[in-house]
């Protein structure tokens, strides 16, 4: 396996220093030898080998966030369209791929998968936010992130889920209705749980993104 530089974009939000350790670690784990950069410089993904956006708060000011760095989202486009780099949104990373999202207002997303986030139903007695350990249904057999995953427990942090086309629904879970909690569209991938709080299950995604 060639060196790896997974770059995790600063745009003012999202648990850095944690998925920073989390990569770090997931890199060991499959014995790659390589660097984990958190930037806001759009320079440094010119030789990312893997792309992640993290993300933790409202929709509306992580999407602002990252469209106020300069430049970063035509970089991002030019090197997740063009060039092909695996990129992983996570959390608020992944509903920002949506093309809105409706979380206190109405908010442009970035577009680049088919979608709105939408709040989650109460039902059941089940309390909004969904906060703890819930398990994957692996929709897509075929997906390269989540193999290994069907059946396992991961940790959620959320009120919004991402209602998008089944086509890119890589794995739901249960939370009074089927929701979805993980996308894939060609090297675009999504996870609305929390890998770098996973645990092993989280551990054995990042590996499994790595080696993408």
């Amino acid at each position: 396996m060639k060196n790896l530089k997974a770059v995790i974009v600063d745009y003012g939000s999202g648990n850095l220093h944690s998925a920073k350790k989390a990569f770090i670690k997931a890199m060991e784990n499959i014995g790659a030898r390589g660097s984990v950069v958190v930037s806001k410089n759009v320079n440094d993904l010119n030789d990312a080998t893997h792309i992640i956006i993290p993300g933790v708060g409202a929709y509306g000011d992580c999407i602002a966030g990252l469209k106020a760095v300069p430049g970063m989202v035509e970089a991002l486009k030019e090197q997740i369209f063009k060039n092909k780099k695996p990129f992983l949104g996570i959390c608020v990373g992944m509903q920002m791929l949506s093309e809105k999202g409706f979380e206190d207002g109405e908010y442009e997303g970035l577009g680049w998968i088919t979608g709105d986030v939408k709040k989650i139903l109460a039902r059941d007695g089940l309390r909004i936010p969904h906060m703890g350990w819930n398990n994957l249904k692996i929709k897509n057999k075929d997906s390269k992130l989540l193999k290994g995953m069907d059946g396992m427990d991961v940790y959620f942090v959320h009120s919004y889920f991402f209602d998008t086309d089944k086509n890119f629904v890589s794995a739901t879970t249960d939370y009074g209705n089927e929701i979805t909690v993980a996308v894939e569209k060609d090297n675009i991938y999504g996870v609305q749980f929390h890998p770098e709080k996973s645990q092993q299950a989280g551990l054995k995604i990042l590996g499994n993104f790595l080696e993408i």
